[in-house]
């Protein structure tokens, strides 16, 4: 049997090398090749696998040269530089390893506040050009202060746990974070407002999402207390960079600690020159042991497929057998649309999301079911959640999670059920999989429809009103919206309806408040999936 053989493109530890060899997979070791694109396109088809970290871009037209290729490991949690679409195409395994930075990275933040507190880069700078500026860098102590973090997933809640072991008063805000979850964590559970209105430093520690970008903004500035000093090591783009530096001008903001930017590399920047920044060059996961463990869990990971098929950390595909693909993979489908759909409608805490399984279904592998439930459900908040790290994303949350299985109780063959409890109350959505293979949508709130997925949707919930129909039609028509697909439901005549229509090319936002004005609507969304 001829060996695997992995290419490694970036500079990844011998260790990692001597993984591969040691475990009977040939390995090319080539650290400085990912800069080339030409030459890792021409030699590409001649690998099972690709380790690569940051450097290498792994790009459609070098995936088409690929032929061979089984799996891409990036040694670390972002995968921005692989084209997961063109990836999953071509059948090839993208995994990372999302947990292997998170001390280092909550560490830095922890430095960069201390830093900023104690205006540590400028006194090092002034005291080596010969100068002796005792009385200019008057510091704040941080003992008793209140810490605000936004965003206590795996490296949020550890930021806290170092905040909390130097006496400060921690907050945080983070809509899946259960109150059980922040009790363990030492941690006081509140909304965005109360963290811009009672911190006296706040730290991001949130994916860049549509809903989480300028998540600080000049409004949420103007809420803060005066003095306030702000740590992103998170995502650029988290922050208006722009609002944060007049903020800095001004004295509302007293000083700011960046790990991150909107652009990268930042040759140049708004906030570059500013006294009371501090800035660093996305540094981190930029530690011995960091790089060290990112390297050997990726190189673990990529032999175990190799050799034996496991799955492990894989952002496009979950843990299951070649023999179970084929009929589980439109279930899968199914199961995250049917997430992301709740996940889109839901803003407030999640406490309970429940997943009932009938019929057929019932049979199949539910672990992968139920994984790719979570991560639809989870993406819209949290960007980058994958059907392997969702159960933990959700347990480190604290959200209970519920599988039921029964025989069919329906008219459907297989039903699967997704229903999430949250402060404010309780949303179920059921889909199936017709002969066809498509996924439908075929129950929302208990309201019966029939409806496929479209890239994009205008979900509408209304009171059943003569002429509602007509009046939302035309709008979209008047505003150049063309309709590609309409389904109705209601709970009986008068009562609650929905309208569920998939749409050519994302709603526009001006569209959608005019609809969200219309007399009967009690809610209107506009998803993507």
């Amino acid at each position: 049997m001829t060996k695997p053989k992995v290419l490694i493109s970036d500079a990844l530890s011998e260790a990692a090398v001597q993984i591969f060899k040691d475990r009977g997979i040939d390995v090319d070791f080539q650290p400085s090749l990912g800069k080339d694109k030409d030459k890792l396109a021409e030699i590409i088809g001649n690998y099972d696998g690709l380790a690569i970290r940051s450097a290498t871009k792994a790009t459609a037209k070098i995936l088409e040269k690929a032929t061979r290729l089984k799996v891409i490991g990036r040694a670390g949690i972002g995968v921005d530089n692989v084209e997961i679409p063109a990836a999953t195409a071509k059948g090839i395994i993208v995994m990372n390893t999302p947990f292997g930075n998170s001390i280092t990275t909550a560490e830095h933040a922890i430095t960069m506040m201390l830093s900023l507190a104690r205006e540590i880069p400028a006194a090092d700078a002034s005291t080596q050009a010969g100068k002796w500026e005792k009385n200019r860098f008057m510091g704040v102590e941080i003992t008793g202060k209140v810490l605000g973090v936004i965003g206590c997933g795996n490296i949020g809640s550890i930021v806290a746990d170092r905040a909390l072991g130097l006496k400060m008063k921690v907050i945080a805000f983070d809509p899946f974070l259960s109150p059980e979850r922040a009790k363990d964590l030492g941690v006081d559970k509140v909304e965005l407002e109360d963290v811009f209105k009672r911190a006296d430093f706040i730290t991001l520690h949130t994916p860049l999402t549509d809903k989480t970008r300028n998540i600080i903004d000049a409004a949420a500035i103007a809420k803060m207390k005066k003095g306030v000093r702000i740590i992103n090591c998170a995502r650029g783009g988290l922050v208006d960079e722009q609002a944060l530096a007049e903020a800095l001008k001004s004295g509302q903001v007293a000083g700011a600690a960046f790990d991150v930017f909107t652009e990268e590399p930042a040759t140049s920047n708004v906030l570059f020159g500013l006294p009371n920044v501090i800035c660093t060059p996305h540094l981190g996961a930029s530690t011995t042991e960091a790089q060290e463990n990112v390297a050997l869990q990726v190189a673990e990971q990529m032999s175990d497929y190799l050799l034996t098929g496991a799955i492990s950390n894989a952002v496009n595909f979950p843990s299951i057998t070649a023999e179970e693909a084929p009929k589980l993979k439109p279930f899968i489908e199914l199961a995250e649309k049917l997430g992301s759909f709740a996940g889109q409608l839901t803003e407030s805490n999640i406490v309970k999301v429940t997943i009932t399984y009938e019929g057929e279904v019932a049979e199949m592998k539910i672990k992968a079911l139920t994984s790719a439930a979570l991560s639809g459900l989870l993406r819209p908040m949290l960007g980058d959640v994958n059907v392997v790290s969702a159960p933990v994303v959700a347990k480190e949350r604290g959200m209970v999670v519920d599988e039921i299985v029964r025989a069919a109780e329906s008219d459907y063959e297989s039903l699967i059920t997704v229903t999430v409890a949250t402060e404010k109350g309780e949303r179920s959505v059921s889909g199936t999989v017709f002969a066809d293979g498509h996924p439908r949508l075929v129950d929302i709130k208990g309201i019966r429809v029939d409806a496929e997925f479209g890239k994009s949707m205008v979900y509408v919930t209304n009171e059943d009103k003569p002429g509602f129909i007509g009046k939302f039609a035309s709008l979209l028509g008047d505003a150049n919206v063309n309709i590609a697909t309409f389904s109705l439901g209601r709970h009986s005549q008068g009562g609650d309806a929905i309208a569920l229509v998939e749409i050519d090319g994302p709603m526009p936002a001006d569209v959608l408040a005019k609809v969200q004005a219309l007399p009967p609507v009690k809610q209107a969304k506009a998803l993507l999936f």
